[in-house]
């Protein structure tokens, strides 16, 4: 089979001329394995590599802190969970909370006292009893106790007690000092930033939770190839098979790399990354009308250029053409072919040796 394959090539090459087409028997393009076919005009190439962070939209990424000081007695989650709203994340022992719920209760009691004399003192002014001055200080009274109770509840509620657990508190006055700590919205836990038995101050971060759709492609574009790149472009991850739109483009340049930061963002595809990690993105660009995309068994790379062949009815004539993008199993080239055009998208290196045979 080998000596029959060399003795057609050698008979192609005989059959080939310098300038003219390379001529093939229906036999030989069966012997050779040539197969043909139409060229797919395309509408898009993509730009060069460049590397890209993923990122989570700002908007999406919180930070569960202590509300108050206290100690780590458990955390219920851990680094990569999925958590949901109001879930409890963390329990902390708070002897601060504590002291709130005490003085919430006294201040609680002294405003009753308070409102009761009060109503007592505005009814015997009224029946001309009392001074008036006597009923502006109950007044007084009242009114500042009140502030205070606001005061001292509004802590507590940013202890994370809600109005049931305060209307549970003022009706037993019971005192406790744990703290659950829960979660603020459905989302990914990203990071860990305590242990358990640590110590911690309030506004002290403990999660980082976030929501992963959509993400963000910060892309770092030199500016000498920044050239018409707009707002809506479309950004490729071809290995991951990623999509986004560019949403924002940077103003500066920046000093290490004099490079301008675009942000994509990205929804179709966006389970397939994770945030922290640095891919390689393409920025696609409308192609012109000379584009086409070929598998890649349809170029060949002789005499320092890039080759395919166009079929004719004399035989296979052999075209430079420029490669504009490149992936795993086709490449874009741009050419002047007629809109019927069909070329040879297997067996080209056989029809390249009769041709540079024909060449010689």
């Amino acid at each position: 089979m080998r000596t029959c394959f060399f003795v057609l090539l050698l008979l192609a090459g005989q059959l080939a001329s310098a300038a003219g087409p390379v001529m093939l028997t229906e036999v030989q393009r069966k012997a050779l394995q040539i197969e043909t076919g139409p060229v797919v005009a395309t509408t898009r190439n993509l730009g060069s590599l460049l590397p890209a962070r993923v990122a989570v939209p700002n908007a999406q990424l919180h930070v569960v802190t202590a509300p108050q000081q206290g100690l780590i007695e458990v955390l219920l989650s851990a680094e990569g969970e999925t958590v949901t709203a109001g879930q409890p994340l963390v329990r902390i022992q708070s002897p601060r909370l504590r002291e709130l719920q005490s003085e919430s209760l006294e201040v609680f009691t002294r405003q009753r006292l308070a409102a009761t004399n009060y109503r007592r003192d505005r009814q015997l002014n009224e029946e001309g009893i009392i001074a008036e001055r006597r009923l502006l200080e109950s007044r007084a009274s009242y009114q500042e106790l009140t502030t205070s109770l606001a005061r001292v509840q509004r802590l507590l509620e940013l202890a994370g007690m809600d109005e049931a657990a305060l209307a549970t508190l003022g009706a037993e006055r019971k005192l406790d000092s744990t703290l659950l700590v829960r979660a603020p919205f459905d989302g990914v836990i990203l990071e860990q930033l305590v242990t358990a038995g640590s110590r911690v101050e309030a506004a002290d971060p403990i999660y980082k939770i976030a929501q992963l759709d959509p993400l963000w492609l910060e892309i770092h574009v030199p500016l000498g190839e920044l050239g018409e790149t707009r707002v809506g472009q479309q950004v490729v991850v071809k290995e991951l098979d990623v999509t986004g739109r560019i949403i924002t483009i940077g103003h500066m340049v920046h000093g290490a790399d004099q490079g301008v930061l675009i942000r994509a963002e990205v929804h179709d595809g966006s389970d397939r990354l994770r945030p922290g990690q640095f891919v390689q993105v393409r920025l696609a660009m409308a192609a012109s009308g000379n584009s086409y995309r070929v598998p890649r068994s349809a170029v060949v790379y002789a005499q320092g250029e890039s080759h395919i062949f166009l079929e004719q009815p004399q035989g296979f004539v052999a075209v430079a053409v420029k490669v504009t993008e490149e992936d795993a199993g086709s490449l874009v080239i741009s050419a002047d072919l007629p809109v019927d055009a069909r070329i040879a998208t297997s067996g080209a290196a056989a029809i390249k040796s009769a041709w540079l045979q024909g060449d010689e």
